[in-house]
């Protein structure tokens, strides 16, 4: 029996979910004897789950193409502890196997506190944005709007870091490194799909990304939550050049569902400098006709 069969589940529901957990565990691991010979897939065989879950094959197999509706909690909880799931990896194994019936409703549209928006304008030397659910872009400052892109002037809709990240071509060229950057979207995403496993607009983004680009498509499928938006990332600006920044994202304490993102630079770095020039190019006026004004990128 082969363990790619096609079914409904696809990869970015359950059985895209079972199969990538189950590849992440060795028979070693769920402490099984040490197979002999060569195995044809990586971590346990489905065979080998159901087995350590006390579920039958079929049963099992059933699971992973979509087939099998209304999963006792014994048996979610006996895959869970077999495919060593963490919480917020169990929340999205419920989800997925027993999803609401009711009807799932939008939720309300999120604000930014004058107290946040006030910090973000102070930011004068360290671009910085605020990211809500689904990694929308709620407010940003004029230095993240010359880093990445003017997201004000842009539709509502399209205000959001991972259809960035993923659907315009100059962050491809933005990003030194962009599948790092863009497997670290991908992980937010799956971060808040735990929280909020029902969230119809967050339907729409994963299979409007899904439809359009293949690299999405394969990492969403790994269910991989564990890389981090905060870290390192290098850019090569169309201005000012190459930049290496310190991506910091903080929580405010009245929504947990907002980050605050802020681009930092090591002190008298050739970065810290770029940045400079690059705000201080961002300060002056767009156009001028007094005379001796030029654009200062010539």
């Amino acid at each position: 029996m082969s363990d790619q069969s096609p079914g409904t589940g696809g990869d970015t529901g359950l059985g895209g979910f079972l199969r990538s957990h189950r590849a992440r565990i060795t028979p070693e691991e769920a402490g099984l004897p040490t197979p002999s010979g060569t195995r044809r897939v990586p971590g346990l065989r489905r065979e080998e789950v159901a087995q350590l879950a006390g579920v039958s094959v079929d049963y099992y197999v059933r699971m992973e193409r979509g087939r099998n509706l209304n999963v006792s909690k014994g048996v979610l909880d006996a895959l869970a502890r077999v495919l060593r799931l963490d919480r917020t990896e169990r929340q999205r194994l419920f989800a997925l196997a027993r999803p609401t019936s009711t009807r799932r409703r939008p939720l309300p549209p999120q604000r930014v506190g004058p107290g946040l928006q006030r910090l973000l304008e102070t930011l004068t030397e360290t671009p910085a944005m605020i990211l809500g659910r689904r990694l929308d872009i709620l407010a940003t400052n004029s230095l993240a709007r010359a880093l990445h892109i003017d997201f004000d002037a842009l539709p509502a809709r399209e205000r959001n870091m991972a259809r960035y990240v993923f659907f315009d071509e100059a962050a491809r060229e933005l990003y030194v490194d962009w599948p790092t950057a863009a497997r670290s979207i991908v992980a937010g995403l799956h971060l808040y799909v735990a929280r909020h496993p029902d969230d119809p607009q967050l339907a729409e983004l994963i299979g409007e990304l899904s439809l359009h680009d293949k690299d999405f498509r394969r990492w969403w499928a790994e269910h991989d939550r564990h890389r981090h938006i905060q870290g390192m990332r290098r850019y090569h600006h169309p201005l000012v050049g190459e930049l290496t920044m310190d991506l910091e994202a903080l929580t405010p304490m009245n929504d947990p569902d907002q980050l605050l993102a802020l681009y930092t630079t090591e002190p008298g770095s050739p970065s810290r400098h770029a940045l400079h020039l690059l705000a201080s190019w961002t300060s002056q006026p767009e156009s001028s006709d007094e005379p001796g004004s030029a654009d200062p990128r010539q």
